[in-house]
């Protein structure tokens, strides 16, 4: 299952160094819906290497302002506690894992 993100969590989870995939939704948008399963399944596969989770922008707002969430979804990734990527909008399982792949 994958981690949930929130305000008091996030940038401790980022600064902590290890590689991080940060999947901004909302309940109301259908494309973020579509890709949940997806996040889910790489969350189990990437378990022990990668903190994979999701954001809802409708709890949650400091994220979404810093780093400037606009479309959903926006997945963003992070790497030694630094932005490294970000995808906007639905995505496949093979494009998430590439991107995953290249934190590691």
């Amino acid at each position: 299952m994958a981690f949930t993100f929130t305000d008091s969590n996030v940038e401790e989870i980022i600064a902590s160094g290890k590689p991080v995939m940060i999947d901004c939704w909302a309940t109301w948008c259908g494309p973020c819906k579509a890709l949940a399963p997806v996040i889910d399944e790489l969350a189990e596969e990437y378990a022990d290497r990668v903190v994979i989770g999701k954001y809802n922008v409708e709890e949650e707002g400091e994220l979404s302002n810093t780093y400037r969430i606009m479309a959903l979804p926006t997945i963003l990734f992070f790497k030694n506690g630094e932005r490294v990527d970000r995808l906007t909008g639905s995505q496949t399982k093979e494009t998430l894992k590439a991107k995953i792949e290249s934190l590691l």
